[in-house]
């Protein structure tokens, strides 16, 4: 009898470990998920979308897969993060704004709570409900109560800021009233930062030893990299801080000009595009006195290298899936939660000294071109230089023109289908990635209800796009508003960025939005605003009785009556930028 029941033992241990072998032999045929995001960086910063920073390894990604350039995202950071967890508009999830700005009438509304609710799953949770390994490591900014972080919301390993921003060096913070940045791990609260911590560096570290601690179980992953560059404060490693120096001498207009040209030899734009609008209260950068130029071309240099610094980590992270041969069954995405900041905090205070928050800036960080980009700086570079990297496009971030919501975006896939191909035609968004991750690992995505459209038959060059000419993408935070149903874009920006009355351009003939055709079809406005009411009550859209906009026009010069394109574009010829040779090499 004994013998018996050791045999059957024996049989169920080995059906079991057959069992297991099974299942990890199944689950390592799922494919693994890295999402990499950048944080506030411009359009056509990076070399594949025609900018002279080098970014190598970003441009090998881009040959190795699809460059897509119709691809939205929310106009700021964290609406645009719980829409690439989700799969839902930020309004229903708990980013209809962001916490830092939300007015006292939406704060009791569901969908702008300040974090991600919790009856809204990610699609970390869901993943790892199906056998995934989930990591996340760099900036979190969907909430800070141990009920909301990362390792509360599916993410196995974790090594997370939660603030929006802050120094990318220790814990200082981005802000007065978040005088300290907080950091977890593994959903515990830090008072320590790893040894010789800067963000770009450890988190690209944290994301490599996550994957590293699993390998070889069988279990596939998802991976959200989310880095904090190249949002200001701006800082770089000492060694990095020359290595631009006099690549932007030329300064904003020329380099806007030469961007554009590029991207037009490219094919990312057509050869009728024309450059948008230009910030009006930025002066010509050859109005400048020749000292002033020196001076705030370093800012571009700093920013420049910070981006650089970050395309190597990325270089490192896809080093060590080649080297641990997990290319071969891994997507990578990569593109940028919003579009380029314009705002200078240091700057801004400066001009009014007698405020708490200045006080808190000149005691908190350190300040002078002498400084700048150095541990213990806050440097921003400001609009003069985002309408750079926001080149061809109106607006940046806060806004809902182009500049501030339209995305670079990178997909390689394990089979690298159509590398090295540029996509002009799908109109995709943000909240579009959950599901498409769903089903590529097999998992029906039904009971979910997610609002997003899956790519995958996009990426299998099946179709152009996931989304008809009869289908919609609507963004609206902080009383900004677009919707785009094909070519066709509505937009309604408050003053001083707009007149707060509906704009309408058509994209395919003029993405940088220089001609409002509202008057000329009023139809087609009628159109698409009766669209933008349905999206508005579908999504529980609340209009913000106060807005960061607010008060700007006072402060800002006016905008000319008539606009003038003389002032608005450099008219010098210049040769491209070789880009190998501009910037210098480190040592």
């Amino acid at each position: 009898m004994k013998s018996v029941i050791k045999y059957s033992l024996l049989q169920l241990t080995l059906l079991l470990v057959a069992a297991v072998a099974s299942a990890q032999s199944t689950d390592s045929q799922k494919p693994n998920f890295i999402v990499i995001v950048a944080d506030d960086m411009g359009f056509s910063d990076m070399g594949a979308f025609g900018g002279e920073i080098f970014t190598p390894n970003l441009d090998r990604l881009a040959r190795q897969g699809v460059r897509y350039t119709n691809f939205y995202v929310a106009p700021t950071c964290s609406p645009t993060r719980s829409m690439l967890l989700t799969g839902y508009d930020n309004h229903l999830v708990g980013l209809g704004n962001m916490y830092e700005k939300t007015p006292s009438n939406q704060m009791s509304v569901p969908g702008y709570e300040g974090y991600l609710r919790l009856d809204y799953p990610t699609m970390a949770e869901i993943l790892k409900e199906n056998g995934y390994h989930t990591y996340m490591a760099g900036k979190w900014h969907l909430g800070k109560g141990r009920e909301h972080l990362p390792h509360a919301r599916g993410f196995e390993r974790s090594f997370s800021m939660l603030s929006g921003s802050g120094s990318y060096f220790d814990f200082k913070g981005p802000a007065e009233e978040i005088e300290k940045n907080h950091f977890t791990e593994d959903g515990e609260y830090l008072e320590k930062l790893p040894k010789k911590f800067y963000a770009t560096t450890t988190y690209t570290d944290k994301i490599i030893e996550y994957i590293e601690s699993n390998k070889g179980d069988g279990q596939p992953f998802l991976a959200y990299l989310a880095h904090q560059a190249p949002h200001d404060p701006l800082a770089v490693p000492a060694k990095w801080l020359r290595k631009y120096e006099g690549v932007f001498d030329k300064g904003w207009d020329v380099l806007r000009d030469e961007r554009l040209e590029r991207m037009v030899e490219m094919g990312i734009l057509s050869e009728k595009t024309q450059m948008g609008e230009r910030f009006w209260y930025i002066p010509k950068f050859d109005d400048l006195k020749p000292l002033t130029q020196v001076v705030v071309a370093r800012k571009m240099e700093i920013y420049a290298a910070v981006l650089d610094y970050m395309d190597m980590e990325i270089g490192r992270l896809v080093k060590y899936l080649d080297d641990n041969n997990l290319r071969e069954n891994t997507y990578i995405v990569f593109f940028s939660d919003n579009g380029p900041e314009t705002g200078d905090k240091a700057s801004t205070y400066k001009k009014y000294p007698s405020t708490s928050a200045a006080n808190w800036m000149a005691k908190t960080y350190t300040h002078g071109y002498q400084n700048w980009g150095r541990k213990g700086s806050w440097t921003a570079y400001g609009p003069s230089w985002a309408q750079v990297s926001a080149a061809p496009f109106k607006g940046a971030k806060a806004t809902t023109y182009e500049g501030g919501i339209r995305s670079p975006l990178i997909v390689v896939t394990p089979d690298n289908t159509n590398q090295g191909t540029l996509n002009t035609e799908a109109i995709m968004q943000v909240k579009d990635i959950a599901p498409t991750f769903l089903e590529l690992a097999d998992i029906d995505p039904t009971p979910y209800k997610m609002q997003g459209r899956s790519w995958v038959a996009t990426l299998n060059g099946q179709v152009s796009s996931p989304r008809s000419d009869d289908d919609y993408i609507g963004v609206e935070l902080m009383n900004g508003k677009a919707l785009r149903k094909g070519d066709w874009k509505i937009v309604q920006m408050p003053v001083p960025f707009g007149n707060g009355e509906w704009e309408l351009y058509n994209l395919a003939d003029d993405p940088g939005e220089r001609s409002d055709l509202a008057l000329q079809n009023p139809g087609k406005v009628m159109e698409l605003v009766a669209h933008w009411e349905e999206f508005a009550t579908t999504n529980n859209i609340i209009h913000a009785d106060r807005t960061s906009f607010d008060g700007l026009e006072d402060l800002l010069p006016p905008k000319p009556p008539v606009y003038d394109p003389n002032y608005d574009r450099g008219s010098e010829t210049v040769p491209e930028i070789d880009h190998k040779n501009k910037s210098k090499k480190l040592e």
